[in-house]
């Protein structure tokens, strides 16, 4: 896992030069790599990444997406010295920025029609932290720990944080999260609900890895349809719920996958799953 993380892997002609891409095994593994500025954020990084988002999904064979750190963190949020948008009236716009590069790349991550990692390998602050949350999964190294940051230089937490953050362990602790600013260790985010699963910093590469490949092998429009569904749950009454799971599993069960799924229980042997 950490040779792939560390290969560059080019984009046509063009290496990439903020982050490092490898796919493998039905994994995509994506690394933030300015490890030098702790992976903080920059425009040619979020350029990267949608690019390197775009060819995931478009690689029928890539089943599952890894976001992950070099170095000791896995990003630092913002790079606060990348220079600052301005506004129409030539004045510096802090939303500029989030409209541009930070809404999309949330909203991307978010509704990515393949299973999502972030893998924090480390600290996770400000942005960085909210962009991990758009994941469907969170696995976190024993050292890592997240930390909306925002408050502590007098702004407000972004990229959707206001949003997931209160959905995912209640509006009382996420507005202490975002008011204190505190630094929330990898132990006590599994005990919030935030992160899935920690793993010892030693073993943690080849645990994520191991994980990544449980859905590369998995089932991958069953994993799309979960999604989807899990996505409007909140928006909807109980009635339109069920009438959607009605109809995602028709689709599902439809599809060779279930076939597959239904015979290899009966054969009491492992499925092998072509993502159809």
């Amino acid at each position: 896992m950490q040779e792939q993380v560390a290969t560059a892997v080019r984009s046509g002609s063009t290496a990439f030069t903020a982050i490092r891409t490898e796919t493998r095994d039905g994994v995509a593994t994506i690394a933030l790599a300015r490890p030098e500025r702790l992976n903080a954020f920059t425009a040619v990084m979020h350029a990267e990444l949608r690019q390197a988002l775009d060819a995931a999904e478009a690689d029928e064979t890539v089943r599952c997406v890894v976001l992950t750190g070099e170095g000791r963190a896995f990003s630092a949020g913002q790079d606060l010295t990348e220079e600052r948008l301005v506004g129409p009236d030539g004045k510096m716009d802090a939303g500029a920025r989030l409209e541009r590069d930070y809404n999309p790349l949330v909203e991307r991550i978010y509704a990515f029609p393949k299973v999502t990692i972030a893998a924090l390998n480390g600290p996770t602050v400000g942005a960085s932290a909210n962009i991990a949350l758009a994941c469907d999964i969170l696995l976190a190294a024993r050292s890592a720990y997240l930390q909306e940051a925002f408050a502590r230089i007098a702004l407000v937490p972004d990229a959707g944080g206001t949003w997931s953050l209160p959905r995912i362990v209640g509006a009382k602790r996420a507005l202490a999260l975002m008011l204190t600013a505190d630094q929330i260790p990898a132990d006590e985010l599994q005990r919030m609900g935030l992160v899935y699963k920690v793993f010892d910093d030693a073993t943690f590469r080849d645990e994520v890895a191991a994980y990544a490949r449980r859905f590369a092998t998995g089932p991958a429009l069953a994993y799309r349809l979960i999604k989807e569904a899990a996505r409007v749950s909140e928006a909807n009454d109980l009635k339109t719920q069920l009438a959607l799971e009605a109809n995602l599993q028709r689709k599902a069960g439809a599809s060779e996958d279930a076939r597959e799924g239904v015979t290899a229980f009966r054969e009491k042997r492992a499925p092998r799953y072509n993502g159809k």
